[in-house]
């Protein structure tokens, strides 16, 4: 079998190349990779990469993730998150791939405190989330063969994240204000690399398995909680902090001016699919705990 990964450089395409090279000959592609066009900023030329590769199944990790950014960059988001997962799929269906895509719940309203589920009504609140709906829908409408998995507040422990931003200002202030009026499951990469390798086999197994899912960790919190829970374990793990856990302090989103505006419900509800594929999802606390003890044992 063949795969053919985009964005590998990425936080969730740098563990998709770990979870997917024992299925399969992997070629893992990025926006400057010479192999292969693969910029997609310049959607066109992924078709023939496609066609070159003629992968069994392609994994589109690439998308333009910066929220704020692209309120001011709408048609580069567009042409990222939309227009070039189009016309992978298209290729996709043209050599009977099967296409793996991700997305977000940044396409829901954010309204009320139920999780979302795969069939709910979408309703965006920013540029990131538009252009996030519109690839799931081009991807959905050309290429039967897919498998779209929204996820929420996602994290490794390769790169930038809100854990390290919070352990670095508990070590430079006293006290620190988080947003406390938003929710969702904080979700690791290899979680959703792992997660991405099983459904694959699975899905090629039993075509019918195809389809829209939601991919988070399971258990919830605030962002205010996500900060209390990460001082304690950095505390535990003899990290010196001028804030402690008992020093953040919870604000309303408002509080915060930001370009774009943020749901505040980000649950998703993965009852469809744990059942699909018969997984359990690990609580968020496993996941985040393992993060930081790799980023704070390190030598």
């Amino acid at each position: 079998m063949k795969i053919l990964l985009f964005g590998k450089g990425g936080q969730v395409g740098w563990e998709l190349q770990r979870s997917l090279a024992p299925l399969g000959a992997l070629t893992a592609l990025d926006f400057d990779s010479a192999e292969y066009p693969a910029d997609f900023s310049r959607p066109d030329a992924l078709a023939q990469t496609v066609l070159s590769v003629r992968p069994d199944v392609i994994v589109n990790a690439a998308a333009h993730t910066a929220v704020d950014k692209a309120e001011s960059e709408g048609e580069l988001a567009r042409v990222l998150n939309a227009a070039a997962p189009g016309i992978l799929a298209q290729a996709a269906r043209q050599i009977g791939a099967l296409m793996v895509h991700y997305s977000t719940d940044y396409v829901f309203d954010g309204s009320g405190e139920q999780p979302w589920r795969e069939g709910d009504a979408t309703g965006p609140l920013n540029v990131y989330g538009r252009t996030k709906l519109e690839g799931e829908q081009l991807v959905a409408r050309h290429c039967a063969r897919h498998l779209i998995l929204r996820t929420s507040w996602v994290y490794a422990a390769r790169g930038g994240n809100f854990a390290k931003t919070m352990l670095r200002l508990a070590q430079e202030r006293e006290r620190l204000t988080v947003v406390g009026d938003q929710f969702g499951a904080p979700t690791g990469a290899e979680l959703l690399a792992d997660v991405t390798a099983h459904a694959v086999m699975q899905t090629l197994r039993e075509p019918g398995k195809a389809g829209l899912y939601h991919l988070a960790a399971a258990g919830e919190t605030s962002w205010h909680g996500y900060a209390r829970f990460v001082l304690e374990q950095a505390q535990a793990l003899g990290v010196a902090l001028k804030a402690g856990p008992e020093a953040v302090d919870p604000v309303p989103a408002r509080a915060f001016s930001t370009l774009a505006k943020r749901p505040h419900n980000s649950r998703l509800n993965t009852e469809k699919l744990r059942a699909a594929f018969g997984l359990h999802l690990p609580h968020w606390q496993d996941g985040v705990r393992r993060m930081l003890h790799e980023i704070l044992t390190q030598k």
